[in-house]
């Protein structure tokens, strides 16, 4: 059938003998240089296609499709002048079309494909190129295959003095057919898209939620709190009547969610999805904030007192003096400004936690939440200020609402220490030793609450009311909890802030004894098993190279488990911990998959020959650089965790998903790849 079709299609071409005069007639090329940066650039080719037709995507497989199809060919002349970097690819999304031939994917109206190459040279100098052997198809047929030639003129480029040239550097490149750079926008299942879209809203609903309660926690610091009646008296000396006072009000409350907002969304413009993943694993960002949070720390537990610069918020009380709207804009900054030593901490981890989503929206939408808990209660106090006289009033509880603050800031800084600790693979902050400390702090917190133990600010403890000790019993309870982590309990509930139970300082093999791991008797097993690494409790082993998984998996006949994870990824070590580690999932993941985790917040640093220059991610320098980079450039995604079951040669048998804590979906997802493997 396949030969037929190509004999038959040969004739056909036969019949368009006119070549580029002809393809003018169904399609039109435009060539342009995008620059990169001063020795990288992209060179682009545009088609504008007639109505009706289409033209095949990179991802297109004639194999899929009965054979029918033929993907341009991006031949670029041999040059010392420049080098090309990776192979070409589609911009956008082709449409993927399913009907009895197989599998199409291909573009309408309008096509881009891009090549990326590194310039050598200072010299202005013109690149030569074909576009070769494509077709133009609509639902009768197709014409060509057609060939045409272009050319481009790059200067102005000032080229690398570490780069060289190779003979595979300069070689003419051919794109195939198995170039699956971009996701397919597919009629055939739109629930697809509807799922991811409904993962990416309830990631945000989660987001905002969780800026929601970081409010309402900012919202009773010693910083914050006392500026409530501070706000009410400003509002109703300003304002001539009750109508004037709500809208003022209303103004105000706007005016918070404005500043923080701004502040989240110039805050990730400014990093972007990869820059904030870099910012949450960089050695000394992290070593600074883990320093911050300590300050902090002490300064709420009494130790000293930290205020922004005077000069800073005296300006800015200046400015909300002059009374009117701008006064209320400046009274908003102002109570940024003044509350900044106990909401900094709060914010910035509010951000960096948000930052691991990879959207750029995500910590806009964080600090809307966060903004929304701090405006709402200003706002309805300065509507209705007689509704002060019922809020407790500022002394002793304040005290120990900061010195419980400090306590918690204490046990997040060690979230810091503790990623740039796996990231870098220093193996300091063991989970023992993390584990160790929370429990003295939470152990402290407690008895603190139940008065047992005071600081220098504190005044004795007559009378200990229901709330106190109530979260007095949560703190102890919660130390009680930790304690038994020190000798190998999961932990759940602090999944992904305390470093995993395979990093302490025997892999808790004491604890998981006799546990039966993945790891076959075999003599090709035993050939691996330096390369393989345990996760969770120890019982499941995982690849964390990926063309060595792939060897392992083509030799075992097995489908892989692609694993998109972070050090600092809560939900990852959820899943490891709670989800692998099921009576279900487990017997699958050691028997019938090979795993292979990418870490894209792994520091090392890559060999000098793959550092290199993304089109969509900059400079890739080290292992998790170029994670995070296949994982973008791929499934057009940066969220951790994400799991797709891949064949040995890196084809994808299920769609894409991310964290999923349901047992019954994820052991679906599974068979649903090893069935596809099977096929």
């Amino acid at each position: 059938m396949k030969n037929l079709f190509f004999f038959f299609s040969f004739l056909f071409s036969l019949s368009f003998v006119h070549g580029q005069g002809m393809m003018n007639d169904y399609i039109k090329w435009t060539y342009s240089v995008e620059k990169i940066d001063e020795s990288h650039a992209n060179i682009v080719f545009k088609g504008t296609i007639i109505e009706g037709f289409h033209i095949f995507s990179l991802k297109h497989n004639p194999a899929d499709a009965d054979g029918t199809g033929l993907v341009p060919e991006f031949n670029l002349k041999k040059s010392p002048k420049y080098k090309l970097v990776g192979k070409p690819f589609d911009l956008g999304k082709p449409i993927k079309h399913v009907d009895d031939l197989g599998t199409s994917y291909y573009f309408e109206k309008k096509a881009t494909f891009k090549q990326q190459i590194e310039v050598l040279t200072k010299d202005e100098f013109i690149l030569d190129f074909g576009i070769n052997f494509f077709q133009l198809c609509n639902a009768d047929g197709c014409v060509g295959p057609f060939d045409t030639e272009g050319k481009v003129k790059l200067s102005g480029f000032t080229p690398d003095e570490n780069a060289t040239v190779t003979d595979a550097d300069t070689s003419e490149v051919v794109a195939t057919a198995t170039d699956t750079t971009n996701e397919a926008q597919t009629h055939m299942e739109p629930s697809k898209q509807d799922n991811k879209k409904k993962k990416e809203k309830d990631s945000n609903f989660v987001i905002f939620i969780a800026g929601f309660l970081a409010g309402l926690v900012a919202l009773v610091t010693p910083c914050m709190f006392p500026m409530i009646p501070m706000t009410v008296t400003f509002f109703t000396r300003q304002s001539k009547s009750r109508r004037e006072g709500i809208f003022k009000a209303l103004v105000y409350g706007t005016s918070i969610v404005l500043i923080y907002v701004t502040f989240g969304l110039v805050f990730t413009a400014a990093m972007g999805p990869l820059g904030l993943n870099e910012l949450s694993t960089d050695k000394w960002m992290n070593l600074i904030f883990f320093t911050i949070f300590v300050i902090f720390a002490f300064s709420f537990l009494g130790a000293f007192e930290i205020q922004l610069p005077n000069s800073w918020v005296n300006k800015m009380d200046k400015q909300a003096d002059r009374g009117g709207y701008i006064g209320i804009f400046f009274m908003a900054f102002t109570l940024g400004l003044v509350s900044f030593s106990c909401t900094g901490p709060i914010i910035g981890t509010l951000l960096v936690e948000a930052s691991t989503s990879g959207s750029y929206l995500t910590p806009a939408i964080g600090m809307t939440g966060f903004s929304l808990a701090l405006a709402i209660p200003f706002t309805i106090f300065a509507i209705f200020p007689g509704w002060l006289n019922s809020l407790p009033q500022s002394g002793g509880w304040l005290n120990s609402v900061k010195v419980v603050l400090g306590l918690a800031e204490l046990a997040l800084a060690l979230k810091f220490l503790s990623s740039v600790d796996l990231a870098y693979h220093w193996d300091l902050l063991t989970r023992e030793w993390f584990v160790a400390i929370w429990f003295v702090l939470f152990l402290t917190m407690g008895l603190y609450l139940l008065g047992k133990i005071r600081f220098s600010h504190d005044s004795p403890v007559e009378k200990l009311g229901v709330p106190r000790f109530m979260f007095a019993l949560i703190a102890l309870t919660f130390s009680v909890y930790l304690f038994t982590g020190m000798f190998g309990a999961p932990l759940t509930l602090i999944d992904g802030i305390a470093p995993p139970r395979t990093h302490s300082e025997d892999n808790f093999r004491w604890v998981n004894g006799g546990l039966e791991t993945g790891l076959g008797s075999d003599s090709l097993s035993m050939q691996y098993a330096a390369d393989m690494h345990p996760v969770g409790d120890g019982s499941i082993l995982v690849f964390h190279d990926l063309n060595i998984g792939k060897e392992y998996a083509k030799k075992k006949n097995l489908p892989i488990l692609l694993d998109f994870t972070g050090y600092a990824c809560q939900n990852c070590r959820k899943t490891e911990s709670t989800v692998w580690t099921n009576d279900e999932i487990r017997p699958l993941l050691q028997k019938q998959f090979v795993i292979v985790s990418l870490y894209v917040d792994d520091r090392t640093p890559l060999p000098a020959n793959e550092v290199r220059v993304s089109r969509l991610s900059g400079n890739i320098k080290t292992v998790g650089n170029k994670w995070a980079d296949l994982e973008m450039e791929k499934y057009g995604s940066f969220q951790q965790p994400l799991y797709v079951v891949v064949d040995s040669e890196g084809n994808d048998l299920t769609e894409a998903i991310g964290y999923t804590p349901d047992i019954k979906t994820y052991k679906a997802f599974l068979m649903k790849g090893m069935s596809a493997f099977k096929k």
